[in-house]
């Protein structure tokens, strides 16, 4: 496994773990573990302790991100965890042997197992067992229909706190800054948590912006489908920009980003949700998109950082946000244009403070952009444009006898396999990425949605027609279109202050 590594014993040196991750609330934890002798100021160092006061029941005290494998020396078991909503990557394997294999990248099993597939997230493997069991289990897991109101400024301070425990750290750090709504109020609460505080009148505020070409993108895709270890068109034209902008991130000397992850599968602000049928439909489509976040937004911000040392920390996946946000009747997240109520309505409504404004009123109403989107039209179209260099239209016709799972519909995904197969060609990996239709990120019951939209499946947003401002059949000059920056803001303990800009 990447990550952290620490071989740690407890009081009587029975234990070694190793972990991938961080653990926010680890000094609440060491004190609700007065008789243990702690060797490290580690915040993983409290998960051996807990599973010696408490065996196998203590993942869900943890409230952080992170992968590990702990073994009991005493009888060689062996337990293995994985967060609650997959922002760490982990793999399971199974060798001929009878020998079990755990790594944070398919790479590091395809060469050892028979089969291997993503480790659940949110679940426990014991080997004692040797089965899985669910340590995860909040209310909206059910996909039941919550009740609670809406109170605007509950759900602002569940967001603050949630943004304020991920900014520990003793090492330089910064902020994904794209100009949509998202991470600009992670900017914009990372900048007043530090304002005044003496790393901020040391460091100031520092603005770096990164141009990322489509030849740079293109020249990048192998190595992105590589370490991404997906086929997934929308997860590959996102991650190509990020693991470039990571490479030139890391090399300014940052340790890790802070990043708006998540928010749009919580609070239905994808485009398609403008179609969302009723309050339940929403509902039980943003579960959906939750538990399906491992194999789409988390694996592309997971291992597009970590391909260059790059840790990404994603406050909207807290696990007492979740809960939070989850716990609003859907009936407030509705999309409603008729009366003012445009997509993740709930959150920019609480953050509108007209007396200490947390954005400018054009970006915390502006309308929502996927980030593969956001960096330019012409990135999705150029990419599209190489595909078909590459893939005739004689090769599709036999698609369906060459990728009989998963058959590729488009030159673009046809592209993206063949190079995947090249790397994975085993039938374990390929079964690692999730397939079906989908429109504007949709998942595959969404489709239902809108008859129109089965003859439209896209992952871009502007498939979403009659919806994106910029939808496909109001186009007539995407190749114009330039790309725009993604800002990335270094920081160094430091506020943001004026950096939040258009």
């Amino acid at each position: 496994m990447c990550g952290i590594l620490a071989v740690l014993g407890c009081s009587d040196d029975s234990r070694a773990k190793r972990v991938n991750g961080e653990i926010y609330n680890h000094e609440e934890l060491r004190k609700q573990l007065p008789n243990h002798k702690f060797r490290t100021g580690s915040d993983c160092d409290v998960i051996a302790h807990l599973y010696e006061e408490h065996g196998e029941n203590f993942v869900d005290m943890l409230d952080g991100i992170f992968s590990f494998v702990l073994l009991d020396t005493r009888d060689n078991s062996f337990i293995v965890a994985r967060d609650a909503i997959g922002v760490t990557s982990l793999y399971i394997g199974w060798g001929l042997d009878g020998s079990v294999w755990i790594s944070s990248e398919m790479k590091g099993l395809n060469d050892d197992c028979e089969h291997f597939e993503c480790f659940p997230p949110g679940h426990l493997y014991s080997s004692k067992d040797r089965a899985f069991r669910r340590w995860y289990n909040p209310p909206w897991y059910s996909e039941a229909i919550p009740s609670a109101p809406y109170d605007p400024l509950v759900l602002r301070r569940a967001f603050e706190e949630a943004v304020i425990k991920r900014l520990m750290t003793d090492v330089p750090f910064g902020v994904l800054l794209s100009g949509g709504l998202d991470s600009s109020l992670v900017a914009s609460i990372t900048s007043r948590y530090l304002a005044n505080t003496k790393a901020a009148e040391q460091w100031g505020s520092k603005l770096h912006s990164f141009c990322v070409g489509l030849e740079d993108g293109i020249d990048a895709i192998e190595d992105v489908i590589y370490h991404i270890e997906t086929y997934d068109v929308t997860t590959i034209r996102a991650s190509t920009p990020m693991f470039l902008m990571s490479r030139k991130i890391k090399s300014l000397g940052v340790k890790w980003v802070i990043s708006g992850e998540g928010s749009d599968e919580i609070f239905g602000g994808y485009l398609y949700f403008h179609k969302a049928p009723n309050k339940e439909e929403f509902h039980r489509e943003t579960c959906r998109k939750i538990k399906a976040l491992h194999q789409y937004d988390c694996l592309r911000a997971n291992k597009s950082t970590f391909a260059w040392g790059l840790e990404a920390r994603v406050p909207f996946l807290d696990k007492s946000f979740i809960n939070t946000a989850m716990n609003i009747d859907p009936e407030y997240k509705m999309i409603k244009r008729d009366e003012g109520r445009i997509e993740k309505w709930i959150l920019r409504r609480a953050f509108d403070d007209e007396e200490r404004p947390y954005l400018p009123k054009h970006i915390l109403y502006r309308q929502k952009e996927q980030f593969s989107d956001g960096v330019g039209y012409s990135w999705i179209d150029g990419l599209k444009a190489h595909a078909a260099k590459h893939v005739s239209d004689k090769m599709m016709l036999n698609a369906g006898n060459i990728f009989p799972h998963n058959t590729p519909t488009t030159k673009e995904a046809y592209y993206y396999r063949m190079i995947f197969e090249r790397f994975f060609p085993q039938n374990s990996a390929r079964l690692t990425v999730p397939g079906g239709a989908s429109v504007a990120c949709s998942t595959a019951k969404a489709v239902e949605w809108d008859a129109a939209w089965s003859n439209n499946l896209d992952p871009s947003g502007r498939a979403a027609l009659g919806v994106h401002v910029s939808a496909y059949d109001n186009q007539n000059d995407l190749a114009n279109k330039t790309p725009e920056f993604e800002k990335i803001i270094p920081m160094e303990a430091t506020p943001l202050g004026v950096t939040i800009q258009s």
